[in-house]
């Protein structure tokens, strides 16, 4: 009974939807189960530090409520009612189906759906091989970076930048649209130790005091989809007052002149009016990023989701460069390194076998193409058949409403491949047991950062848990979709993607643990030339040319402005809708991964929103009360919480709570919608006009 336990340390990766893609060290007890997670200090991105819901993995993995047997629906839609049943007698059935569906409408009314539920590139995007060997609708994954990756690329031709570890060498450390010490902890750490080692400030924009403002020298709040705005109040300061690197812009920058004359009437004064922040503000924070050669960027994805976010992220990333920050060592901007990584998918995606002439079908407009709305179809069938993995559309996907109008179709075939009973699996007729990242193979990038690895299988699932490629190769097999992938394994498919790819095998990057692949110095600041045709940073973006995505211009693309600007696309307040809603993440719940375990429950509580204490007792609202809060999408009900730390007529929600967790069982995205966002699309979640009001007894 004193034994003491075998505790082996071994290593992975964390696969879930967040840039820091942490190194991990995980205490593999007895061979056989998951006890403390660590941040590897191996790593130097990770640096030793991982966010406490990850640390706490054992909650997750071990939970249980893990589903682990395949499950037939026996009541009606959403009722969560099951019976178990055989893999044999689910997958035979989900083939049937799928072929049934295929014969009466064409193969593209089957449509697989998956997203970032893990990242690792074998059990994320193996679905598409599934997809483009049987001609199925294929999958335009929108929800979450079209909009920032188009804004960054419209400046330096790529999505790619200065090596996010630079940081720790700035002078000052600009964090904007992202709160790091809920949502990405090791911008933290290089943050922090800039501020120990060279007394560099932090600077933080945002839409409201977070956890990361709270360690901020500069703090600027403003109001939410106005950031555009903001950076041109900066930028007009900048050029004012002879901030501007004249040499720098003459040499690398496409337009400075123009983008000097456009900005003259785009003064503080101008730019408080709209973003809400004082104009003495706006001057201060314009002369600590002018006086300040070393100053780094941190761009996030929060100030982009919005209906301008595409220009609010061009107009950001033109600060660094009217300053020519660049140049310095601890100097320019980094939002994502998804340039880099130069992977060959395919292997994984079956892309030999993709025809193009089928429709993609876009991942954001989910609740009009399950309820028929014939441009979200492409003018092809309806969606008759689904297999989803890796995401929980029932509580994400915007237009709550409708998507749940759509799942309750009869007629519509779901078969859900999840590890808990989530809301979308509920909608499900076969539910299937998956396995998490310990317990199967599969290799991974960090988007940001610069390091790839193979995240080893390090435990036996529990159950009859299954991975996605063994579900995948078990449905091929029924379906009559012949591709040598189907026949391999997952370690055989990374290890021939790595090589193909000039990263080597599978046995060199195992041995590596994590492989660096940073681009040089030159290279990561552009200083050879940004990734445009003539080589310049673009202040005067071409909207019609940013490399993206295939599948055309969305949106009202053609209204964008050129040269930076605050673009007021945007749901403005109105009489109706007074209050304008963001809904940020939160820092126990990721999406709505972690929605199960114990300790982030606790932490996060009941479904809440943080309202002005001014605008709350002109409403008569108090603290703890719930609230009725609407728009002409619907309703949903939170708890009030009055908090200063934002501008008067915002509202923060933070997280995606499962819907059944709200007081009649609507949750937040009822409130958001799904109208595509220019140029590539993408969804607007911080983006609302809303109205609130007490809640009935």
């Amino acid at each position: 009974m004193n034994a003491r336990a075998n505790i082996e340390i071994r290593h992975s990766t964390c696969p879930h939807d967040c840039p820091s893609a942490c190194a991990l060290d995980v205490e593999v007890i007895e061979g056989s189960s998951i006890g403390r997670v660590h941040g590897s200090k191996r790593q130097s991105y990770t640096a030793g530090v991982v966010c406490a819901k990850v640390a706490r993995y054992a909650e997750r993995i071990h939970h249980p409520d893990r589903l682990l047997y395949p499950l037939r629906r026996s009541g009606p839609k959403g009722s969560g009612s099951f019976s178990r049943i055989s893999w044999d007698e689910a997958l035979d059935e989900i083939a049937a189906r799928f072929d049934a569906a295929e014969r009466e409408f064409g193969a593209e009314s089957v449509w697989p759906y998956y997203y970032a539920g893990t990242m690792g590139l074998v059990m994320r995007d193996g679905i598409n091989r599934l997809a483009n060997v049987k001609k199925y609708s294929r999958f335009y994954g929108t929800i979450c970076s079209t909009i920032a990756w188009a804004g960054f690329a419209a400046g330096t031709g790529k999505v790619a930048g200065v090596d996010p570890r630079e940081m720790a060498k700035s002078d000052l450390v600009v964090i904007w649209g992202t709160n790091p010490v809920s949502t990405q902890v090791n911008v933290m750490t290089h943050a922090s130790k800039a501020r120990k080692d060279r007394g560099a400030r932090i600077a933080v924009v945002d839409v409201y005091d977070n956890a990361t403002m709270k360690q901020a020298d500069i703090k600027i709040i403003l109001r939410p989809g106005t950031d555009g705005a903001f950076a041109c109040g900066v930028m007009h300061v900048l050029f004012r007052d002879g901030y501007a690197d004249r040499e720098y812009l003459k040499r690398y920058t496409d337009c400075p002149g123009e983008l000097e004359a456009h900005l003259a009437t785009r003064t503080p004064q101008w730019a408080s009016a709209v973003c809400g922040v004082p104009v003495d503000e706006i001057e201060a924070f314009a002369r600590a990023v002018g006086e300040t050669k070393r100053s780094f960027f941190r761009l996030g994805y929060g100030f982009t989701r919005s209906r301008n976010g595409a220009a609010q992220m061009h107009a950001a990333l033109c600060i660094p460069a009217v300053t020519g920050a660049w140049q310095y060592e601890g100097g320019g901007a980094f939002f994502n390194n998804g340039a880099i990584w130069g992977f060959k998918k395919t292997l994984i995606e079956g892309l030999d076998v993709l025809d193009p002439r089928t429709r993609r079908l876009d991942q954001s407009k989910l609740a009009q193409i399950l309820t028929g709305d014939a441009e979200a179809l492409k003018g092809g069938p309806p969606v008759k058949a689904m297999l989803i993995q890796n995401t929980n559309p029932a509580t994400v996907c915007p237009d709550q409403t409708l998507v749940r109008q759509g799942f309750a179709r009869e007629d519509l075939f779901v078969a859900v491949h999840e590890q808990f009973m989530t809301e979308t699996a509920k909608m499900a007729d076969i539910v299937l047991p998956a396995t998490m990242f310990m317990e199967h193979d599969d290799l991974y990038y960090g988007g940001g950062h610069q390091y790839i690895s193979v995240g080893a299988k390090l435990i036996e699932p529990p159950g009859e848990c299954r991975s996605n490629h063994e579900v995948l190769q078990g449905l091929a097999k029924r379906l009559g979709a012949a591709h040598r992938a189907f026949e391999m394994s997952a370690r055989e498919i990374i290890d021939e993607t790595l090589k193909t790819s000039g990263h080597g095998d599978i046995a060199a990057l195992e041995a590596d643990l994590w492989r660096d692949i940073q681009p040089g110095f030159r290279a990561a600041h552009y200083l050879d030339g940004f990734a445009h045709r003539d080589g310049k940073f673009h202040f005067k973006a071409d909207w019609s040319k940013v490399a993206v995505s295939n599948d055309g211009l969305m949106g009202a693309w053609q209204q964008m402005p050129a040269l930076p600007d605050h673009w007021g696309i945007i749901e403005e307040a109105d009489d109706e809708h007074p209050f304008r809603l963001a809904t940020s993440p939160s820092r126990s719940f990721l999406n709505t991964s972690f929605n199960e375990t114990p300790s982030s429950k606790a932490r996060e509580g009941k479904p809440s929103v943080m309202i002005h204490p001014n605008d709350a007792a002109k409403l008569g609202i108090n603290e703890g009360e719930p609230v009725l809060i609407g728009n002409r999408r619907g309703e949903t009900i939170l708890t009030a919480k009055l908090f200063a730390g934002l501008q008067r007529g915002v509202l923060i929600a933070e997280s995606v709570h499962p819907n059944h967790a709200h007081i009649g069982g609507r949750g937040i995205n009822t409130l958001t919608g799904a109208d595509p966002v220019a140029p590539h699309g993408g969804a607007a979640f911080h983006d609302n006009k809303v109205w609130v009001k007490k809640a009935a007894a």
